[in-house]
Order: structure tokens, then C-alpha cells, then sequence
């Protein structure tokens, strides 16, 4: 007998506007559960990213099943819990805590949305070579999706140049060949790719802007992107104004939150549902 009653959370910085807590409620209520799902947003509540402890702390004492985690702490989160799965363990970064039995349990269920988001949405473009922009959190997520998607080659360029070495070294080591390099030149790098995959907060309504020089992209470019509010981003306006086959970012979000709300309930949730109802909820905010 499943357990009818679940509470669970997101901590992040600027969540105000996400969709997943409409997302996680609506799957809850239609599988005939008792589903609530908080926001506690660091700006929200003018605290700095290193109260992130005492959310966790909070959620637990309050009886949360469970937490999604985001933006800024999908890398530290990993130091204030007791265990990891094998993904997020290998990827060194969680956007899943479940709590149980007094312990506390990271999961990676991005690179599962991302894969299977560009499965769907993409699933016949080249992939001989991609340039990644972004080696944070959902960067490495990202980059470990691409390579089991059958990328030959990956180019990854992140303004801290040292995280974009250590993530092009993790995967060449975890994949045993050399699949990935880390890049300076982004613009020299598509000239040779078929596509770009974009895993930074630009084009986020906190983070307006374009991440490339406009003119870097050609229409022979595929483009997949991983922020979703809006849904379509400025690259991603940009680039189907050039011709170029586009991903938005939403449907990544879809499939890390069903196998999310799977982890925290332990019920399967009917994807392609959600799927439709968080088209719905753009539709509505946009």
C-alpha cells in the first residue's frame, strides 16, 4: 500500500516562477495522492547559497519525502548528504535528495531528461561533433547524456575554463577514449560542429541575453537548450530564425521530474501526461 500523503520541495535560487511544483501536484493528485510541493528560494527568503544546510535541515524536520535542487547547488549539495547513486555519484552532482529511513539519498535524473528529450526531439541530426557551453551542474549532466546519445566528439567551453578540463577529462576517462576537450574558441569550434548544446542560466528571465555571437550560428546547426522559462529563449528564437532545427528545454524538464516524482513516491507517473500539462502551464505564462 502506497503511502498517500507526500510533501515535497525545490531548493535554488530565483524558483519563484518555476513550473515544477504545478507539474509534481497535478501528476500527484491524478494518481490519487495527497502531493504538495514548496518552493524555498534562497532570494526569496534573502538568504546566501550556503544556508543550503539549513534547508535540507528544515525539509527534513518537517517530514519531506524528498527535494529537487538547482541552481546554485547541484555540486554542494553533494557534501551534506549520506549517500549517492551510481549517477550521481560518477556525475558529482545531484538534483534529487530523497530522505528516508533518517537518511539522506542524492540522485541525478537530469541527464535521463536530457536524453531523453533529444531522443524524442531530435533523434536523427549529426553527431560527429557538438560544442557544450556550460560545465556546472547541469552541464555535467548534459555531457554524460550526449555521450551515451552516441556523440563522437564533444567541445566544452565554461568561463571558468578549469571546470570545462576537469569535465572533458571525467568523461574521456569514464568512457575510456577521448570524446571530449575542453574549448576557449566557441566560434572556431562550431565552424566544425553539427550542433550546440546549451547548459548555462543565460536566457533565463534572471539572465536575459544570448550566450554566442549571433552570427556563429549557421542554419546547418542544430541547437538544444536546456533553460526553459521562457520556453523559447533568445539562442533559441535566434536560431530558428536562421532555419536551424531546434530543442527547447522544457521536455528535459518533463523527464527529470517524472523520474523525480517516481524516486520520491515510488509510483511511476505517466510521462507523456505531464508532457502535455507543462505545455499547458507555458502556454498559460508566456
Amino acid at each position: 500500500m502506497h503511502d498517500k500523503k507526500f510533501l515535497v520541495g525545490l531548493i535554488g535560487a530565483d524558483i519563484q516562477m518555476s513550473k515544477s511544483p504545478a507539474l509534481h501536484e497535478m501528476e500527484g493528485r491524478r494518481q490519487g495522492l495527497d502531493y504538495r510541493y514548496e518552493l524555498l528560494d534562497f532570494a526569496e527568503r534573502g538568504l546566501p547559497a550556503s544556508a543550503l544546510p539549513d534547508l535540507l535541515d528544515e525539509e527534513e524536520q518537517r517530514g519531506f519525502a524528498g527535494s529537487n535542487i538547482t541552481h546554485p547547488c547541484k555540486q554542494t549539495v553533494t557534501a551534506h548528504l549520506n549517500r549517492l547513486s551510481e549517477d550521481a555519484k560518477m556525475l558529482g552532482a545531484v538534483n534529487t535528495v530523497v530522505f528516508r529511513n533518517g537518511e539522506r539519498i542524492g540522485h541525478n535524473t537530469d541527464w535521463y531528461g536530457f536524453y531523453e528529450n533529444f531522443q524524442r526531439g531530435l533523434p536523427d541530426v549529426a553527431k560527429s561533433h557538438a560544442v557544450l557551453l556550460g560545465a556546472g551542474g547541469a552541464g555535467v549532466a548534459v555531457a554524460h547524456a550526449a555521450i551515451k546519445l552516441g556523440f563522437d566528439r564533444l567541445s566544452i567551453f565554461d568561463q571558468e575554463s578549469k571546470r570545462a578540463e576537469t569535465l572533458a577529462q571525467q568523461l574521456n576517462d569514464r568512457f575510456s577514449w577521448d570524446c571530449a576537450r575542453a574549448t576557449t574558441n566557441v566560434g572556431s569550434a562550431l565552424r566544425s560542429a553539427d550542433g550546440l548544446i546549451h547548459a548555462t542560466p543565460t536566457g533565463m528571465k534572471s539572465h536575459p541575453g544570448l550566450p554566442i555571437d549571433a552570427e556563429w550560428l549557421l542554419p546547418r546547426h542544430w541547437v538544444a537548450d536546456i533553460v526553459y522559462m521562457p520556453l523559447v529563449t533568445e539562442l533559441l528564437a535566434l536560431a530558428e530564425g536562421k532555419g536551424c532545427r531546434t530543442l527547447r528545454g522544457g521536455g528535459m524538464t518533463v523527464y527529470q521530474a517524472a523520474a523525480a516524482f517516481e524516486l520520491f513516491t515510488g509510483i511511476a507517473p505517466d510521462a507523456e501526461r505531464m508532457s502535455l500539462h507543462f505545455t499547458d502551464l507555458c502556454r498559460l505564462s508566456a
